[in-house]
């Protein structure tokens, strides 16, 4: 009786063995639309799970497009899209935003031009941050800041906090590459008419985006 019980317990044993390897298998994934934002530096990975290797990076505040989701265990994994990258985050790394947020011109859009309006004339200073001199993300920052907005103080950290856009109006952003060094590397405000105000040369300027270097240089519109 005992063996014939300690048979059944080892039948058992090996029907759940195999019935219950899937449990930390992933499922399959579906669609899942939205925009997010990362609130942690995070690792993004090629599938849904730690076990899957690192693809990228994206750091804190860092906005992304969803385009599926996955459980991976006990756990949601979301796929996410940034300027042509894919990958999988755990989904309690992000926090939902709006899509009118992402798209909608900036509220004191009017206000920041004006603002940027009134720097035009104060000296570039690298590192600048204050009426005393300016470098081009510190003028943004001011800028936007003046205006109860806050933004990230570098380049490049504007350029991920911000949203790609075709139709610029005034107070959005003006990216520009491969100017002191490659990649993103200068910012300026949008101020209407194919001009942008910005710190850049001697002191902070409009200027027009058909200036034969600033066009060689143009990156992208982009909107926070």
């Amino acid at each position: 009786m005992k063996k014939f019980l300690c048979s059944m317990l080892m039948a058992a044993v090996m029907i759940m063995g195999f019935t219950g390897g899937s449990a930390d298998a992933a499922s399959k994934a579906t669609a899942k639309s939205g925009t997010y934002i990362t609130t942690n530096n995070i690792n993004v990975r090629a599938d849904a799970g730690t076990k899957h290797r690192k693809v990228f990076s994206l750091k804190k505040g860092t906005r992304v497009q969803l385009t599926h989701q996955k459980s991976a265990g006990n756990e949601m994994w979301y796929k996410v899209k940034i300027n042509g990258k894919k990958g999988y985050v755990l989904s309690s790394l992000l926090k939902k935003t709006t899509a009118v947020a992402a798209s909608a011109p900036v509220k004191a859009g009017s206000g920041v031009v004006k603002t940027a309006m009134n720097l035009r004339g104060i000296p570039y200073r690298f590192g600048g941050t204050t009426t005393r001199g300016f470098d081009c993300s510190g003028f943004i920052q001011y800028s936007f800041k003046k205006n109860g907005k806050s933004v990230s103080r570098t380049t490049t950290g504007q350029y991920k906090q911000s949203s790609k856009i075709s139709s610029p109006k005034p107070g959005d952003l003006v990216f520009f590459h491969n100017t002191y060094r490659k990649g993103i590397s200068h910012v300026g405000i949008y101020v209407g008419n194919n001009k942008f105000v910005h710190a850049g040369g001697k002191k902070s300027e409009v200027v027009s985006l058909s200036n034969p270097y600033w066009k060689s240089k143009f990156n992208s519109f982009r909107r926070i």
